[in-house]
């Protein structure tokens, strides 16, 4: 299961490697020009409302939803953040948290089951940019049922985040709950660049998203490579884009002074396989003992916990300004 969940996890970063997003940004406000477009009869929370959604679908919810499917973690976190755990119905099989999920009806992996997720008559499907081109016939299959289907859209960056989390908010009344939790984040964000301004000497930092042999790391228009930014550190693969694959030459070149596991949670013994490799006793984050692991769901999952990876990103980097 672990090694299933791997290649899951890198499936996933070269879609969104794909993608081709443009930069991001952490301090600006949500409702961009790239704003989801919303109508509503009456009211701020009224329905039915109509959600024009990830693909340029106009979806329409009739009723504010009482029973919900997610097709993806970051969704179904987003979902219970916003108070909607009572209606979630059915999750996916990559959902890890929270613990409630584990109680939840699942509803398969990258394949959904179809004939699943009807029977549990959701009267709301939240879908995902990052799977919907490969699961059209089923979506549609959903939306024949009389389901409403909305595709949340891809996140790369923490302004994609507040946009996911503002949809989903107006897709299921809880357009208020949505707003506090953007502005906490946002809020939070500027609390540590104002503490990471105390930095005196920024640090090159390599994400490893993957062990040897096959290391791949995090580019430019990722999560972590905004995160690193928001801390006040470099990327080491902060010219490369997305999320590339590395050959060890080239990362011994990069020279970074610390490196940041993102698989200890699979791989056994993760940060002492890296300070162990063969010729890499040169390296600035080998030498000085500069190796962390940080679960990957915090630095790539969309989401309110993307704060969370923010504050152990920070910890393990400069310690001596973060855990005063």
């Amino acid at each position: 299961m672990k090694k299933w969940y791997t290649v899951f996890i890198l499936l996933v970063f070269v879609l969104i490697a794909l993608a081709g997003c443009g930069e991001s940004k952490t301090d600006s406000s949500p409702g961009q020009e790239d704003e989801p477009e919303v109508t509503e009869e009456a009211g701020n929370s009224s329905f039915p409302v109509t959600i024009t959604d990830a693909l340029e679908e106009e979806v329409v919810v009739e009723e504010k939803p009482e029973r919900i499917v997610s097709l993806v973690p970051g969704n179904t976190e987003i979902a219970f953040a916003l108070g909607l755990g009572d209606f979630i119905v059915g999750v996916s099989d990559h959902d890890n948290y929270p613990e409630e999920v584990f109680e939840i009806e699942k509803v398969g992996g990258m394949e959904f089951d179809i004939e699943k997720i009807i029977a549990l008559e959701p009267d709301i499907v939240l879908a995902h940019e990052s799977s919907a081109l490969n699961s059209i016939e089923g979506l549609e299959q959903i939306k024949n049922s009389g389901i409403a289907v909305l595709v949340v859209n891809e996140a790369n960056s923490f302004d994609d985040v507040y946009h996911s989390i503002e949809l989903i908010g107006k897709a299921t009344g809880t357009e208020e709950q949505a707003a506090t939790i953007i502005g906490t984040m946002q809020n939070e964000v500027e609390k540590i660049k104002e503490q990471a301004a105390q930095v005196s000497e920024k640090k090159s930092v390599l994400f490893e998203i993957s062990p040897a042999p096959e290391i791949y790391a995090a580019g430019k228009n990722t999560f972590m490579d905004e995160m690193l930014s928001i801390i006040n550190a470099d990327n080491a693969a902060g010219d490369l884009e997305g999320w590339p694959k590395l050959d060890e030459e080239v990362i011994l070149e990069y020279n970074p002074d610390v490196i940041v596991t993102t698989y200890g949670f699979y791989v056994d013994h993760a940060i002492e396989d890296v300070k162990a490799r063969e010729g890499w006793q040169d390296v600035t984050a080998i030498k000085n003992g500069e190796v962390y692991d940080v679960h990957s769901d915090l630095l790539s999952r969309p989401g309110p916990r993307l704060i969370d990876g923010v504050k152990e990103l920070a910890q393990a980097v400069y310690p001596d300004v973060f855990n005063e």
